[in-house]
């Protein structure tokens, strides 16, 4: 019903456009921001509205590495999901690329919307749609041509160096699909159309599903299965946004969209940047703690591949649980950017804060089940040693212990993102992966081992975490949010 009324009135206010002068144009615009849902609607309805198919998109993309390390756990072993965390830092850079311009895009695109500045704000969604696609074609040219050194890079041992090349080989052709996909299902729930989003990714992800079982166990393909399975689903999932995209709902994008400007890209980049750099730091801290765990395990009784394959299920698995903290954070960015800019400052308070006590619940449930059933988890994804069933209990216990406040981060760092404050939405991007974790892995490691790397995970969370809080408190002080 609500969607069917965004597209009934942009009907009428494409006529105007063409049909009246500029000063009724700008009179619209104003009609725009006293009837537009965002503006007026109950903040709990918007928040399922756009947070649940958020969510699910977001569980849907984390699919794509659950079931192939599912699948490739089951037929290959130990090796094999080593092999795939070796890769995991190139998946993270994907997500970066399509956090930066999509969430970045859609923010600006929001921002403008609730602000009046129609016209150019479907600039926003154009440009971004050809920088997603344009940097996935780009990384994958990268990775093809320097994998073998890339994956030594990422901290590949000897033993799994020729899985990881087979499987990466072959995903990094889904590079420009999975990007425009999952980056552009942020500027399509910008449209409005959150559904349409998941849909996009859920199509996606069942092909890949169903694929895996079939390449992997029907035809014996291992690896290079699971990596034709996964692009297959990419390109499926990228060809759908494609055409959602040229058939927006609530603004039409023409050619002239599409051409880059300098001063668009500026803006979506600046919005983008602190979700893309949580990416980064991500990346950073995979590679990291990559060559921390194999140089470490060696001197273990795990050695170096248990560590690593372990390490790489657990980030996934917690991948599950922030799909759900990101998704909300991503439901909350069209209601918070719209109604900062149309200067509605309680309803922006009040969105932020039942996102925030939406997150705390499902932290303490995730935080529950790592605690209480890690064997039962870790089983799912294949038999294994003594030594990797006990290395991968504890680093459940131990590196996810702050479990329950890893949301207040996420969320408030793209809650400034879409109220244009984009360095201190990038400062709190930063402070769990890069300004607290990554010395805490470089340096732990040095007095107690292989298990420093682990004791440093909970400690990032709740310095994370207490920062986090402090930023938001100020931010929410102010007089404006009272008024």
């Amino acid at each position: 019903m609500v969607e069917q009324n965004i597209v009934d009135f942009c009907k009428i206010v494409y006529t105007m456009l063409y049909e009246d002068n500029e000063n009724k144009e700008t009179e619209t615009v104003n009609h725009t921001q006293e009837t537009n849902p965002l503006g007026e609607e109950r903040i709990n309805k918007l928040l399922r509205q756009f947070a649940i198919p958020s969510i699910i998109s977001m569980l849907v993309g984390s699919l794509y590495n659950i079931v192939d390390q599912f699948f490739i756990g089951q037929s290959i072993g130990e090796l094999g999901n080593a092999a795939t965390n070796i890769s995991f830092p190139l998946s993270i850079s994907t997500v970066a690329i399509a956090l930066l311009f999509g969430i970045g895009g859609a923010s600006a695109f929001n921002i403008s919307m609730g602000g009046g500045s129609r016209e150019r704000a479907v600039y926003f969604l154009g440009n971004a749609s050809v920088m997603l696609f344009g940097c996935g074609m780009i990384l994958c040219l990268i990775t093809q041509l320097f994998l073998d050194p890339m994956l030594r890079f990422f901290g590949s041992p000897d033993n799994v160096l020729e899985y990881a090349k087979t499987y990466t080989r072959i995903i990094s052709f889904g590079f420009p699909f999975v990007i425009l996909a999952t980056g552009g299902g942020h500027l399509i729930r910008a449209d409005g159309r959150p559904k349409i989003t998941m849909l996009c990714n859920l199509t996606g992800a069942v092909i890949n599903t169903v694929l895996d079982a079939v390449f992997v166990f029907g035809l014996e393909l291992g690896m290079a299965g699971a990596a034709y399975a996964t692009i297959i689903g990419q390109f499926v999932s990228g060809s759908m946004t494609i055409w959602y995209l040229s058939h927006c709902k609530t603004v039409k994008i023409q050619k002239r969209h599409l051409i880059i400007k300098g001063k668009n890209i500026a803006r979506i980049a600046a919005l983008g940047a602190a979700p893309c750099s949580n990416q980064i730091s991500m990346m950073i801290v995979q590679i990291v703690m990559n060559k921390s765990l194999k140089y470490y395990g060696s001197l273990s009784a795990y050695g170096e591949a248990i560590p690593i394959a372990c390490s790489g299920i657990i980030s996934k698995v917690n991948m599950v649980f922030m799909s759900f903290i990101i998704g909300i954070s991503q439901g909350l960015q069209p209601i918070a950017s719209f109604n900062f800019g149309a200067k509605k400052y309680k309803r922006v308070k009040e969105a932020y804060l039942k996102a925030v006590f939406c997150g705390f619940l499902l932290s303490v449930a995730a935080f529950l089940l790592f605690q209480f059933a890690p064997r039962q988890i870790i089983s799912v994804f294949g038999d294994g040693s003594k030594e990797y069933n006990r290395f991968a209990i504890q680093y459940f216990h131990v590196f996810l212990f702050f479990t329950f406040i890893n949301f207040i981060q996420p969320i408030s760092s793209n809650f400034f993102t879409a109220i244009g404050k984009p360095k201190s939405g990038g400062f709190l991007a930063l402070t769990r992966q890069i300004i607290f974790l990554l010395p805490l892995i470089i340096i732990f490691p040095l007095f107690v081992g292989i298990d420093g790397i682990m004791y440093a995970g909970p400690i990032a969370d709740f310095l994370a975490g207490t920062v986090a809080i402090a930023m938001m408190a100020r931010e929410l002080h102010q007089e404006k949010y009272k008024q």
